[in-house]
């Protein structure tokens, strides 16, 4: 049997006059819907089980673009989001007008995204992310949610709404999921479609980037797995020898007991990936690269031990592309 089309809501008020029986989730997006949003409408659609409502939000939000921005350029597809949308396990699909959300106009009071919000995309692109969590608070006292999820393509967005929902007592759960990829490792988005196939090569490269990153951190973690297992001796140093760390080989103690993984020389290799791709035809052309505490987004140290965000952006043409992905330093001590 094929399940009934979401429906296709257009006013708050024809929203709150569904009846609601178990739990509201909501996923919020500015449509050019694609596998990610797919993945975070079934994520919604399992958590609220069957009793529960999905709602799948569409809005193009003027207030995030800055001058300069796509905003005349990104794709409207209503109809397809739709389908993906029901698809996917949504209710319905809540597509309000700019006066709907704006009856006013552009509003005179915001939601101000603070100190973390001028850094990496905010110092980027200047007031996004106060556009951002002020049409996000309209959204979520629009649809009432009791949960809302977000993903984490979109790690320095995520941190902001997690801690405006803290901060300032809204009530409704935020949930996080995780980036969704295609088989090449690009992280999935709305932008990849202006790619040409050339730009498409050469965006891999950001990817590639935070896996090298990711991989520079293991070795190091196993190292010093390795050399706190095996005794200060000749044996020692032949061990992480065969590690390939004949250097570190020399002095087994000082790598055994020291910080938990150096960000030095994840950001090392990150950046060689990136120092190839904008020497590749066309160029990739970095905006940032950092590696960072995700409470705050400030740069770590090399004696950080926790969790990190390592987030890149860069252009490959015209298009700008965002990826990161979550360290933890310290995982074997």
């Amino acid at each position: 049997m094929t399940a009934a089309p979401p429906a296709l809501l257009r006013t708050a008020d024809e929203l709150h006059a569904r009846v609601r029986e178990g739990r509201r989730a909501v996923v919020m997006t500015m449509g050019a819907l694609h596998e990610g949003h797919a993945t975070l409408i079934r994520t919604a659609r399992d958590l609220v089980g069957p009793d529960g409502e999905v709602v799948a939000t569409v809005f193009v939000n003027p207030l995030q673009f800055g001058a300069g921005e796509d905003l005349d350029r990104y794709p409207r597809t209503l109809d397809a989001d739709v389908e993906i949308a029901g698809r996917a396990g949504a209710d319905a699909v809540f597509a309000p007008s700019v006066d709907e959300v704006y009856p006013g106009g552009e509003p005179q009071v915001r939601i101000t995204a603070g100190p973390m919000g001028g850094r990496l995309e905010g110092a980027s692109r200047p007031g996004h992310f106060d556009g951002m969590l002020t049409v996000v608070a309209k959204l979520l006292h629009l649809t009432r949610p009791d949960l809302a999820l977000y993903g984490q393509k979109d790690a320095q967005q995520l941190a902001l709404i997690s801690r405006m929902v803290r901060d300032l007592n809204f009530g409704v759960e935020i949930i996080g999921a995780p980036t969704v990829r295609e088989e090449d490792g690009l992280a999935l988005s709305s932008r990849n479609r202006y790619l040409s196939a050339p730009e498409r090569r050469t965006a891999l490269a950001l990817s590639q980037a935070l896996f090298a990153g990711l991989d520079r951190l293991a070795a190091q973690e196993a190292l010093r797995a390795r050399a706190r297992e095996v005794p200060a001796t000749e044996a020692r140093a032949e061990a992480l020898s065969a590690l390939g760390e004949s250097r570190a080989a020399a002095d087994a103690h000082a790598v055994a007991t020291s910080a938990p993984g150096s960000a030095t020389a994840v950001r090392a290799a990150v950046r060689q990936v990136l120092e190839d791709a904008a020497r590749a035809s066309p160029p990739l052309e970095l905006d940032y690269l950092a590696l960072v505490d995700p409470a705050d987004f400030t740069e770590i140290d090399d004696d950080h031990t926790g969790e990190a965000v390592l987030a890149v952006a860069a252009r490959v043409g015209t298009t700008r592309l965002i990826d990161n992905v979550t360290l933890t330093f310290g995982a074997a001590s």
